[in-house]
């Protein structure tokens, strides 16, 4: 297929999907990389437009009026979140049935869905009728993309059509919560461990063994500047102190919590375009949707 770039039209969004194409889909949280889930070529595409090892399983995207148990076995927990979240930025690992298939979820025995809470996802969604995978718009382990332009800049002509959907409104990716016969938070998102125990009468667990969802790995998120995370402003002051004059350092913080996960993104890139050398980070409250921005900031200043 000829790229067309970006644009609005959501009726060539679904026909292009449907014929095996890879578009770049608008989401609350991130832009997706996105395929129809059950066709095998067009998913490796994803996989090899990512530079993303074909181990690492894909988030499958279902419209509101889907039945996700075609997809997953629901326990009460699962159930409980998926009737309260959705739609929503919260992912939910159970079982898989025998609908899914290994290319998706790198043969393992759990699938990871979600059902989005954007307008312009959801209606795509719902023309094609089917799941769809939909990584983050970038290459592997990069910084994720918030806007059209940004997957434009990172994917360009590797991808048929970029679906406009404006600016990601809540900025980080969703949050991701393993239902199976452990209940773990594997992601942290704008959804907290309180709402999730709000919903469940549960409170869930931190993460533990192997990798097995998205953001999952120690290094994720990174952009070309070296990111440095600091606790206080009074800190990253004298770090970018100790820099010396010949470095270009960016300082980062915004102080309501929410802008800042939606700025974060854009933030790193932006400092990556102007040439910076390395970002000063300022941890977020470890609260709501500042767990998920300190977690981000954690990886993406992880060694590479």
């Amino acid at each position: 297929m000829t790229s067309v770039g970006i644009s609005t039209d959501v009726a060539l969004a679904s026909k292009t999907l449907l014929e095996g194409g890879v578009i770049g889909l608008p989401t609350e949280t991130v832009y997706g990389l996105a395929a129809v889930a059950l066709n095998e070529d067009a998913v490796h595409r994803v996989f090899d437009t990512k530079g993303r090892p074909r181990s690492h399983p894909l988030i499958v995207h279902l419209a509101p009026s889907m039945d996700y148990r075609e997809w997953g076995v629901f326990n009460d927990l699962a159930a409980s979140l998926a009737d309260a979240l959705w739609p929503g930025p919260l992912t939910l690992l159970v079982p898989r049935t025998s609908l899914v298939p290994d290319w998706v979820t790198g043969g393992r025995d759990t699938v990871a869905l979600r059902v989005p809470n954007h307008p312009i996802a959801q209606d795509l969604l719902t023309r094609v009728n089917t799941g769809v995978v939909a990584p983050s718009a970038n290459k592997f382990g990069r910084v994720s993309p918030t806007t059209a332009q940004h997957v434009l800049d990172d994917l360009g002509e590797n991808v048929d059509l970029i679906l406009q959907g404006g600016i990601c409104q809540v900025g980080v990716e969703s949050t991701i919560v393993e239902c199976t016969d452990v209940f773990q938070i594997l992601r942290p998102g704008q959804i907290s461990s309180d709402a999730i125990k709000l919903h469940t009468g549960v409170a869930p667990d931190e993460p533990s063994g192997v990798s097995r969802a998205p953001g999952m790995l120690s290094s994720h998120y990174a952009p070309n500047a070296q990111v440095i995370i600091a606790d206080t402003r009074t800190q990253a002051d004298s770090i970018a102190s100790s820099r010396g004059s010949t470095a270009k350092t960016r300082v980062l913080h915004f102080d309501d919590v929410n802008t800042y996960a939606e700025r974060l993104y854009d933030e790193l890139r932006t400092a990556d375009r102007d040439g910076c050398d390395v970002v000063i980070a300022i941890r977020a409250p470890s609260s709501g949707v500042g767990e998920a921005v300190n977690d981000r900031l954690e990886k993406a200043a992880a060694n590479r």
